[in-house]
């Protein structure tokens, strides 16, 4: 068994919050100190925001749990300055197979653009990924950043008002109450801060069982998904295999509804199932074993006046697509220069609703993927599975059918289209970069272009003027000049320009598209500064 999981990371530690007379007032604290609420911490201590971050837990969760992470997940991780820990400890992988009964029905690859920094996904353990992120807020605490963990401080009550929000925290040497300006949530889909506060989700349940199995083996198999429709090791349901760091496989079994959970989970049921699926000779040692079932549910609202959501505790989606703690990353990359910006006082209030609002529309899109995945892999009738049957059967041999098969849509960036902080699209350029869109990567000679726009407001000018410095009402918008000169591979031109000799982006500080035009005009992007900071 891997020790990771028995070392306190965040050892309680009595905190001066116990002792003071009054409660003690913080800008910003957080619950939950899982990869969604590490993250926002970092964020927003990279920021210069005070944070505090309170967990019942004092380690890395148990079991690997989140294992594939995205793209933007990683372009997320390099902002953090995390993001090179990860890719050298997990495994790299942009292919996929697709399997019907014992034959390979065809394989994908999600990576087929060259000239970006990091790979379609890499697999990690999520106890490996808390682990990153603890360390990286010890390193921004040496450096003397306003952050902190508290670990064994169980959040009990919570009161909000219309200027902050009053928590009552349990620890080991008792009690205390605490209060922040904000507080943000992040304490998973069982969020115990959602339920104080009287608040439910919506959306659909699924009755269907999946088993969990990490699997410690030495296996020839490719660092690729496999994804398995009535395997003849198990008839009738699905299968999932995914390599991980040390040894450890991924192995996920669809086992149908009215099941023995508790009897399903132990070894002498699931190493028969396992042989079944590897061969009887294979040797192989049980790291964790759950079962879970889909879930496909949402907050109707993730902010309730100074309380915010994000992540788990949020929105909840089936496993199968890697959308559950990607889309809480995105959700972190949406929220914490927002909250910056209303803290100093550069943005109104208002500025927050506009998180819900994009936030919402992603964890919407992420339901409807997730549920239409769910349909196709566990098809609710004899008629649905006839044609689901017949659809893999023809992805075998004709690529038209191939975009129908859905073994999970995997996780990608949402593009925010009628958001309120867009401006219209005045450029006739690439539809992959209009107003809403985040922005894709290109080479910059020995560098890569998402790193120069990381944090900031930007005006990138590629082949065009502009000032090197906007200031709009305190918002202060700095200028990356580019040409397409710099890029041989011509990608920055093909995803910025298009038909277009010149053009001028605004970029947001989550590196999301806000406005766009041919050349630069003042007025019109002092407006969109303003539109893209919630004052329009």
């Amino acid at each position: 068994m891997n020790k990771i999981f028995d070392v306190p990371l965040y050892a309680f530690d009595r905190s001066p919050d116990q002792d003071a007379v009054t409660p003690v007032r913080h800008k910003v604290i957080l619950i939950g100190a899982g990869p969604v609420g590490l993250a926002a911490a970092i964020d927003l201590a990279q920021q210069g925001v005070e944070v505090v971050v309170l967990d019942e837990n004092d380690k890395v969760s148990f079991g690997s749990r989140a294992i594939c992470f995205s793209q933007r997940t990683l372009d997320i991780a390099n902002r953090l300055g995390c993001g090179q820990p990860l890719l050298d400890k997990g495994v790299r992988w942009d292919r996929g197979k697709v399997f019907f009964d014992n034959r390979q029905v065809y394989d994908f690859n999600l990576q087929p653009d060259e000239g970006v920094a990091n790979p379609a996904f890499i697999n990690l353990q999520q106890y490996y990924l808390e682990q990153v992120l603890v360390e990286r807020v010890q390193a921004l605490q040496a450096e003397g950043a306003p952050i902190e963990i508290r670990g064994r401080n169980k959040v009990g009550a919570i009161g909000t008002h219309d200027d902050h929000v009053r928590l009552e925290v349990e620890t080991p040497e008792g009690p205390y109450t605490v209060e922040a300006d904000w507080l943000i949530a992040c304490d998973g889909a069982n969020s115990s801060a959602r339920k104080m506060l009287g608040i439910d989700f919506e959306g659909r349940i699924f009755e269907d069982n999946f088993l969990i199995a990490d699997v410690i083996m030495e296996a020839d198999f490719p660092s690729e998904r496999w994804f398995w429709f009535d395997p003849p090791f198990n008839r009738g349901q699905s299968a999932l295999l995914h390599k991980q760091p040390d040894n450890v496989w991924r192995i996920d079994l669809q086992l149908g509804w009215d099941i023995d959970k508790e009897r399903e989970k132990r070894p002498e049921n699931v190493i028969p199932r396992l042989k079944a699926m590897l061969g009887e000779d294979v040797e192989f040692q049980l790291e964790w074993v759950s079962i879970y079932t889909f879930q496909c549910r949402r907050m109707e609202d993730f902010r309730r006046g100074r309380v915010l959501f994000a992540g788990d505790s949020a929105h909840q989606v089936s496993p199968f697509g890697a959308r559950g703690a990607n889309s809480g990353l995105q959700d972190i990359d949406n929220l914490g220069w927002k909250l910056k910006l209303v803290i100093d006082g550069k943005a109104p209030d208002s500025l927050l609703d506009s998180y819900n609002v994009e936030r919402v529309q992603g964890a919407d899109e992420n339901i409807q993927c997730s549920s239409r995945s769910t349909d196709f892999i566990t098809p609710k009738s004899q008629m649905s599975r006839l044609l689901r049957d017949a659809v893999l059967d023809l992805s075998e041999h004709y690529e038209f059918a191939r975009p129908l098969v859905n073994s999970g849509r995997l996780s990608e960036p949402c593009t925010y289209d009628g958001s309120s902080l867009n401006s219209a699209d005045a450029l006739n350029g690439p539809t992959q970069t209009r107003p809403g869109s985040v922005c894709p990567d290109a080479p910059m000679g020995d560098a890569f272009l998402l790193p120069m726009l990381a944090g900031k407001y930007t005006l990138l000018t590629i082949d065009a003027d502009a000032p090197d410095m906007l200031v709009e009402d305190g918002i202060e918008v700095t200028r990356l000049a580019l040409s397409v000169k710099d890029d041989p591979s011509m990608a920055l031109k093909n995803r910025y320009l298009g038909k277009a000799d010149g053009a001028v982006y605004l970029i947001r500080p989550d590196q999301y598209v806000a406005a766009r035009r041919d050349s630069y005009e003042e007025n019109a992007f002092r407006q969109a500064i303003r539109r893209a900071s919630g004052k329009e």
